[in-house]
């Protein structure tokens, strides 16, 4: 854990370096392109190979997919507390994606052409979600749920297996309850690749979602082209904004809550109080101890910052430039806060909005923009699963109405056979 006030040295600079855009680790990055040339090239082959070697297990190419059988076995033996937390973030990830998805539309232009836009669900998509240390059943529901609401037909997960080959039972459950048609029990670089590029096992998708370490997020990027992608959500991150009426063990408890993701999570205090900023260091101290996750908290407290600032302009001035994943305001007036903020991927109102509610139940999705790319980029949404169409008819009345804009523009950009194709069809 780091505390940075007005008076240490570098203090300016430290804040400016807060100043952050996504760049490509270049080790990641040639790792990362060796990985898809080598499954757009060998398929199942190099997809196996790659799983094996990361810590994977030993897979033969049929026991790739996840069975209908384990899936059934994972749905029955589901305990019922976890199935009723599952049923109730689909609930409220269903009910808020339905408000955000777009309709088709037409109208007539001022020549009385027919325009519109046509939206549809793509037909197959891919989402991707980590296993590493932890079963993220909660990411399931923040994109299988979002996919089934804007009807896609053949929602395709990929998960990396433990050594054993197996995934754990109630993230099967999770994944069947949202919506996925096929599960695919690979994970990292090389099940992006297998999405993107298709293998005999897995056929290619339209588009891949999903959060993930270094390699998936770089692979991603590299794939984008071959295959639509979401966002580049990276770890975790949270910065919190207090004045000297928040509580400091609230915030030491939102903190640690990102931080025990592990490596690459970041957790930040911004706070214009002395004393918020000593109480909130001692409490993540008494509340780091009763961790049942201590080695991945360990990795992610030496990237923890709590910063003193003069005011909560400059609060609002960091937390802008950060760009954070999560964005919790600890005020007294929090909406008025908000309204400065203008790059958080989800931003949490008032101590009592702890950001594990977004994680798990709220109902926006929480695949957000990480890495600084908030600046740039919105959370998931479900209007990402369709695929927009513009749609164009003509009569004769509007045809002719539109000629002479048509051949002005024709001529000006010396294409003649633009003009043509339009006045041709209203010779007799």
């Amino acid at each position: 854990m780091q505390i940075l006030r007005p008076g240490d040295k570098g203090y300016q600079r430290r804040l400016l370096d807060l100043n952050r855009r996504f760049e490509s680790d270049t080790a990641v990055k040639g790792s990362v392109e060796e990985i898809l040339f080598a499954v757009a090239k060998e398929g199942d082959a190099a997809l196996l190979r790659y799983t094996k070697k990361f810590g994977g297990p030993d897979l033969e190419a049929r026991g790739i997919p996840v069975t209908p059988h384990e899936v059934a076995t994972a749905l029955a033996d589901l305990p019922s507390d976890t199935a009723k937390a599952i049923q109730a973030a689909k609930a409220n990830v269903k009910a808020f994606a339905k408000r955000s998805l777009k309709k088709s539309w037409f109208m007539k232009n001022r020549q009385g052409a027919i325009v519109g836009e046509r939206h549809e669900p793509f037909r197959r998509v891919g989402i991707y979600i980590p296993g590493g240390t932890a079963p993220l059943v909660s990411t399931s529901v923040m994109t299988c749920t979002l996919a089934s609401t804007a009807g896609v037909a053949e929602i395709v997960a990929t998960t990396p297996a433990g050594p054993d080959g197996k995934v754990h039972p109630a993230l099967l459950a999770a994944l069947s309850l949202c919506g996925a048609t096929e599960i695919y029990r690979v994970g990292g670089a090389q099940a992006v690749a297998a999405m993107a590029y298709g293998t005999p096992t897995i056929r290619r998708v339209q588009k891949i979602f999903g959060p993930g370490n270094s390699y998936v997020v770089e692979a991603k990027r590299q794939v984008l082209g071959a295959v639509a992608i979401d966002l580049l959500p990276g770890p975790s991150e949270v910065l919190v904004i207090a004045d000297k009426k928040a509580k400091p063990d609230w915030i030491a408890a939102d903190l640690l809550a990102q931080a025990e993701h592990g490596h690459g999570s970041q957790a930040i205090l911004v706070t214009d109080s002395e004393k918020i900023l000593t109480g909130t260091a001692k409490a993540i101290e008494r509340q780091s101890k009763l961790s049942k996750r201590p080695a991945e908290l360990a990795k992610a407290l030496k990237n923890t910052l709590l910063i003193l600032v003069k005011d909560m302009d400059a609060a609002i001035q960091v937390a802008n430039d950060y760009a954070a994943e999560h964005v919790s305001i600890a005020t007294e007036f929090p909406g008025e806060v908000s309204l400065s903020l203008h790059t958080s991927g989800a931003i949490f109102l008032g101590g009592l909005s702890p950001v594990v509610a977004g994680d798990f139940l709220a109902g926006p999705s929480h695949e957000l923009p990480t890495g600084g790319a908030g600046k740039s980029f919105a959370g998931l949404t479900v209007d990402q699963f369709q695929r927009r169409t513009s749609v164009v008819m003509y009569d004769e009345d509007a045809l002719r109405a539109s000629l002479p804009f048509l051949e002005t523009f024709s001529a000006i950009e010396g294409l003649d056979a633009h003009g043509r194709s339009a006045s041709i069809r209203l010779k007799k």
